[in-house]
């Protein structure tokens, strides 16, 4: 059966906020959706907890038949258990959010009143973040969200919140990309031909702690911009370029200086410095341009699962 609207939440060592979370998300659904004219579903991804998640999400998923619980072998990390719901999603609009509840359900009909006005993206913008995060939490998001824009070419405010709303085909497309290492908000954007953010709120986290530390802010920095563009590879070659020319330069000043200068010509160090400039930028300028051709290899040949799923649970009859 096709639903309208399909909420999906991956989750992972979050059995402190998972009653919470779901009092509060099935009150906002069946207060903006009760009818049968337009039915929901949520789909929650249980990547590979280790407390007792998968069971609550269980014993959910048993008593309303609208829920999915789609659960993996391991852990796989955010965005591919997003991916895991995906693959299962029947609604014509998607909403993801995380399960920490810092994105309040009671903003959702907020986004999908803006995919009703023709949006095939609409992204959240937390506001408060300044007065509920730190500091050391809310730059690199900020730092995230530069490169974004950068590498995109959209600008958006906040590519690090995770309430966002999709189109399915939008939904579809991303589902045709193999590429292991994704980060949705950005990917998205490839595929939308309208863009468009609603401030939302912003919490503290209800319970537990924050699954992103600095580290993993780290890697996704890196899966961002190898993913999404070839620009740390021109630079290089860009660098190699400067380099070389650098150097060339310093060779001509070299031999001007002489020919004016004879008698105090500078000794065989700086000639020696002016050739190793050269040289050395042009090993760079080599690097860029393997790295040029190896990275669109890589980006052609990327083809391994991103995420094994070890069941599906649906209380639908006929349905497991």
């Amino acid at each position: 059966m096709v639903s309208y609207l399909s909420i999906v939440i991956p989750i992972y060592n979050e059995e402190a906020n998972i009653t919470n979370l779901w009092a509060r998300l099935s009150k906002v659904l069946k207060e903006n959706w009760p009818g049968q004219e337009k039915t929901w579903e949520v789909v929650f991804t249980d990547d590979g907890s280790r407390d007792r998640s998968l069971d609550m999400l269980l014993a959910i998923a048993a008593e309303e038949p609208r829920v999915t619980v789609v659960e993996f072998n391991r852990n796989y990390g955010q965005h591919s258990a997003i991916f895991g719901a995906f693959a299962v999603v029947r609604g014509e609009v998607v909403v993801t959010m995380d399960a920490d509840l810092q994105n309040p359900p009671e903003e959702i009909p907020k986004l999908v009143a803006k995919i009703e006005e023709g949006f095939d993206v609409v992204g959240g913008w937390r506001q408060g973040r300044t007065h509920n995060d730190s500091f050391f939490r809310t730059m690199p998001s900020k730092i995230v969200n530069a490169v974004t824009r950068r590498t995109t070419g959209v600008r958006l405010h906040d590519y690090g919140c995770m309430l966002r709303a999709y189109r399915r085909e939008v939904v579809d497309a991303m589902l045709l990309c193999k590429e292991r290492s994704s980060f949705i908000p950005a990917l998205a954007n490839s595929f939308a031909k309208r863009i468009a953010e609603v401030p939302v709120g912003h919490a503290e986290r209800a319970a537990g702690d924050s699954k992103y530390g600095l580290w993993k802010l780290i890697n996704l920095q890196f899966d961002l911009l190898t993913s999404f563009s070839l620009l740390p590879l021109q630079m290089l070659s860009v660098l190699g370029v400067i380099i070389s020319l650098l150097g060339i330069g310093f060779g001509v000043f070299l031999m001007a200086y002489r020919f004016l200068h004879p008698e105090g010509s500078v000794g065989g160090v700086f000639t020696l410095f002016a050739v190793l400039f050269f040289f050395v930028g042009a090993q760079f300028l080599a690097f860029g341009l393997l790295g040029e051709y190896i990275g669109r290899i890589y980006q052609e040949v990327r083809d391994r699962p991103r995420y094994v799923v070890k069941k599906h649970h649906r209380s639908e009859p006929g349905k497991s």
